[in-house]
């Protein structure tokens, strides 16, 4: 077995790809409108399906806003310097929800970015063995 993709419901496709595409770089794989169920998927990922685990984007036409609930968590994704991640992500117009740093009780560098939807993305240092 092995992890395929993580679904996420988005209010605004084109929105939300320009982010996981343009703001942290990953490539769109795959869009396709469904007209008899009226929604569209999109896969974005860092790499292909065969061999990574990717993000599905849901949009659902004519909801153009979900509430996030409190159980969802967020995705994390390893940067090599989550210092200069937060830099590149804010000059292209992402958000910084969480400022780079020491994790809380801690050694891990991390920090948080949020999606057009709001959805939470930790930015996380390589794990380095001490």
């Amino acid at each position: 077995m092995r992890l395929l993709h993580t679904m996420l419901r988005v209010g605004d496709m084109d929105r939300s790809i320009a982010f996981y595409t343009e703001v942290l770089g990953m490539t769109l794989l795959r869009r396709k409108d469904y007209p008899d169920g009226q929604f569209t998927l999109a896969f974005v990922g860092y790499g292909n399906e065969a061999e990574n685990s990717v993000i599905e984007l849901t949009h659902n036409w004519g909801v153009d806003q979900y509430e996030l609930g409190t159980g969802y968590g967020h995705i994390a994704l390893e940067v090599e310097d989550v210092y200069k991640a937060c830099e590149d992500i804010r000059s292209r117009g992402g958000q910084i929800t969480r400022e780079p740093g020491p994790m809380k009780h801690g050694n891990s560098i991390l920090a948080f970015v949020a999606d057009p939807d709001g959805y939470k993305i930790e930015l996380l240092s390589p794990q380095r063995a001490d």
